[in-house]
């Protein structure tokens, strides 16, 4: 969906995009396993799934690129049996192919010697001089399961594909991409397409996986959607089905306070920060916007903004008295705070009348060294967004996006939204939202900022923390993705109404 500036997000945009999310549950290597073998218990056998596998990936070769000599590279495991599928396939249909296997053929075992004995064609050792006349490579070396750094001939191979820029179809990933971070065990050759199986996986979608990947094509290959209930997937793909039942448009009978009171905290320099929170809080749809901010600065505000309230705090008390209101029901603190005591005070009374908080920025940095403090603090809804450098300082520690993610929410008690062009949403019941969407465009100052009040302004209005962090960030993504090249933080809450206008007409 990249534009220009005059365009403006369409229904028939939207559709697509909520057509994608009904398969958007991911699986992770373990899971997919399993529900491979939840669909060979129910009758579909193993044989007939890498099939067809094996035909899905001939038909996206076949739709991509000319007729041509292609190498195709055979693993030891189920993968090289995909390979030998398409080394048939393609065969049959007048391509000159070459299988080169890593490994004895006599090794291979289950459907994979039995798809290797279907292929009538010569086998020849994996070296790097297979790719001596190709025109194409078809990687399937390792899956999504590969459990150690690839090494050896088949490192030397991959690297020989990458030195003589051969265009690269991978099977399931690219070789070396770790299926469930994302991340290269070794070597990974970036593909032109990549095509799975049944459902991605988080390592599609993560980074590096995902730049790796080039288009991803994901295959039906019969395996039925039932075996989900036996194999209940944790992380899905980010997208309006997950919680577009749940938007909160606007009733008939509704007023401005039935839609909540966005209340954001702002600092007394950089005041462009709450301010562009505050418009976010206010385009989503919150019915009263309020920004408190210092005395000193009160006048910034009030005469930068029209329809949103500013209050000012003009002693370090103030703030609490602020809060007496109940119908203030959502709260953004950290855009411009500053990393000072006062954030810190103003978090814990934020957090302290259990209403919906979303924490940024300098409320996340403030508690650097102090997290448990932070975490014992929260008892209602929360959102925290930090990037990585802020998580680091609460979060220290290694790993996937998705398991660090999980674990910071399960510490904390909150909803983490992990910022970054794969944002990871995360709750502390295990789920994972991986958001997609996100253009390049938004590595500008202040988008978070946005993000922030778009979050505070879906809470404001009763959405759930874990839905409003999912719902804001694909709306965000949406945003920035329909303006295009020249984003500016200021130009996304300018965007939502066309957005949300496309995103209603799927409801």
């Amino acid at each position: 969906m990249h534009g220009h500036a005059d365009k403006q997000a369409q229904p028939q945009d939207l559709s697509r995009a909520l057509s994608r999310a009904q398969s958007q549950a991911l699986l992770t290597p373990a899971e997919m396993a399993r529900a491979d073998r939840a669909a060979m218990a129910a009758g579909h056998a193993g044989t007939a799934l890498m099939e067809a596998a094996g035909e899905a990936v001939a038909r996206a070769v076949q739709a991509r690129w000319q007729r041509g000599s292609v190498v195709v590279l055979c693993g030891p495991g189920n993968n090289g049996g995909d390979g030998f599928v398409v080394a048939r396939c393609l065969a049959a249909a007048g391509w000159p192919v070459v299988v080169a296997l890593l490994g004895e053929r006599a090794a291979l075992r289950g459907d994979a010697a039995h798809h290797a004995a279907l292929w009538t064609g010569e086998v020849v050792p994996l070296t790097p001089a297979v790719l001596d006349g190709a025109e194409g490579v078809i990687d399937a070396l390792f899956g999504a399961g590969l459990a150690r750094d690839i090494e050896g001939v088949a490192r030397a191979t991959l690297a020989a594909v990458d030195t003589l820029g051969l265009p690269v179809c991978a099977v399931d990933v690219p070789s070396g991409v770790d299926g469930a971070s994302g991340q290269v065990r070794g070597i990974a050759v970036a593909a032109d397409f990549t095509v799975t199986f049944f459902r991605k996986k988080p390592g599609h979608l993560l980074l590096p996986g995902r730049q790796l990947c080039g288009e991803l094509v994901l295959a039906d290959i019969g395996i039925p959607d039932s075996v989900l209930s036996e194999v209940p997937p944790l992380a899905h793909e980010n997208g309006p089905a997950l919680w577009l039942a749940h938007f909160p448009w606007p009733r008939m009978d509704g007023h401005k306070y039935a839609r909540g009171h966005a209340l954001v905290v702002g600092g007394a320099v950089m005041t462009g920060a709450a301010r562009l929170s505050a418009m976010g809080a206010a385009r989503v749809g919150a019915g009263l916007v309020t920004v408190a901010a210092p005395t000193s600065a009160w006048q910034v505000y009030a005469s930068a903004l029209t329809s949103i309230m500013v209050q000012p705090l003009a002693h370090a008390g103030a703030l609490e008295e602020v809060l007496r209101d109940e119908r203030k029901n959502a709260m953004a603190i950290g855009p411009g705070a500053g990393v000072t005591a006062q954030t810190r005070r103003h978090v814990l009374a934020a957090l302290a009348t259990g209403r919906a908080v979303v924490l940024d920025a300098d409320a996340i940095t403030a508690f650097a060294g102090q997290g448990e403090r932070l975490f014992e603090a929260i008892h209602g809804p929360c959102v925290m967004t930090p990037h990585e450098g802020e998580f680091g300082r609460l979060f220290p520690g290694a790993g996937s996006k998705t398991d660090r993610a999980r674990a910071a929410a399960a510490k904390s008690g909150a909803i983490v939204l992990l910022k970054g062009p794969d944002t990871v949403i995360a709750a502390p019941d295990g789920r994972v939202v991986i958001n997609t969407n996100a253009p390049p465009d938004l590595a500008t100052g202040g988008s978070g900022d946005v993000l922030t009040g778009l979050i505070t302004g879906l809470l404001a209005q009763g959405m759930t923390a874990f839905d409003a962090a999912a719902c804001a960030a694909w709306l965000h993504g949406e945003a920035a993705d329909s303006f295009g090249p020249g984003l500016i933080a200021e130009d996304i809450p300018a965007q939502i109404p066309a957005v949300l206008r496309g995103l209603r007409a799927l409801s």
